[in-house]
């Protein structure tokens, strides 16, 4: 059974924007996409402001299936589209529907179930428990651009660099790979340090790295970066200019923390592209 990508969506445009990204990603790897809409209960609930005795009712999951069609018509005449509507807490459900999906799709902002989806729970528990990749379709994705990866040799990150290799064999475009780290205080430097002779040792240890890589996909042009700077100013900037920013869910040195730290939030507030998170392991029950 082909795995497919499942996509959050809410009839926002940040929701458009990650149906346009599957729907290409899809036709491109001949993948099935399926839509899927999750009703929350309604907020702002209290004695002034009634809430229907039945959640959702009728009309309403009959407009959410009335939206998701007509998203799914309005895109490439090839992809291989269907819908699906959810109940509960649209996080919870994403997370469920991974167990089965090549890929979890989603915007960077939204309304209805998908709301804030960045800024809240939901976008820490979809990115952090998805079953699956997770894609946050944001920026401009530009088709010809290099696929960047942020990695520092701890098992997420190199999960993060099996996937951007493979996106960037299955795109035809080149591979960028990016360590980055924060130099030590001048007060805890050891004597005679020199920033130099740590960026060539790291990037000799990103060439082994990619040494497997590189005969596996002679046809992937991957260049190697190591660099004493912000891991996370070093991401975003290098995302103006990539069709993909990948990174692992959780990391050391300077990724530590990823989806919960600041190299987290300046990737996924800031980055001028799309953004792969992805998962070192997929429980068992999962697979």
């Amino acid at each position: 059974m082909v795995r497919p990508i499942v996509v959050g969506y809410d009839g926002s445009s940040s929701a458009d924007a990650a149906v346009n990204w599957a729907v290409a990603e899809a036709v491109r790897t001949a993948t099935p996409v399926v839509l899927a809409y999750a009703f929350e209960w309604p907020t702002g609930a209290g004695p002034l402001v009634p809430v229907p005795t039945s959640w959702p009712n009728a009309a309403s999951r009959r407009d959410a299936e009335t939206m998701l069609r007509a998203a799914a018509a309005e895109t490439h005449p090839d992809a291989d589209i269907s819908t699906v509507v959810l109940d509960g807490p649209a996080a919870l459900r994403l997370r469920d529907k991974s167990r089965d999906a090549a890929l979890l799709v989603v915007g960077n902002r939204g309304h209805g179930g998908f709301a804030d989806l960045l800024l809240g729970s939901t976008s820490v528990t979809v990115s952090a428990h998805a079953r699956c990749p997770v894609v946050v379709v944001r920026g401009a994705a530009h088709p010809t651009a290099p696929v960047v990866v942020g990695v520092d040799g701890s098992e997420p990150s190199l999960a993060a660099l099996r996937f951007a290799v493979e996106q960037a064999a299955s795109r035809m475009v080149p591979l960028r790979v990016l360590r980055a780290w924060h130099p030590p205080a001048p007060r805890w430097q050891p004597p005679a340090f020199d920033p130099r002779e740590i960026v060539a040792a790291e990037r000799a240890l990103l060439d082994d790295e990619l040494t497997g890589w590189r005969e596996k996909y002679p046809e992937v042009t991957m260049t190697a970066e190591a660099v004493v700077d912000n891991p996370g100013r070093v991401l975003v900037d290098a995302s103006r200019t990539a069709s993909l920013v990948v990174v692992g869910s959780r990391g050391r040195g300077g990724f530590t923390g990823l989806l919960l730290g600041s190299v987290s939030q300046q990737l996924l507030h800031h980055s001028h592209s799309p953004v792969a998170v992805i998962r070192d392991t997929i429980p068992a029950d999962a697979r």
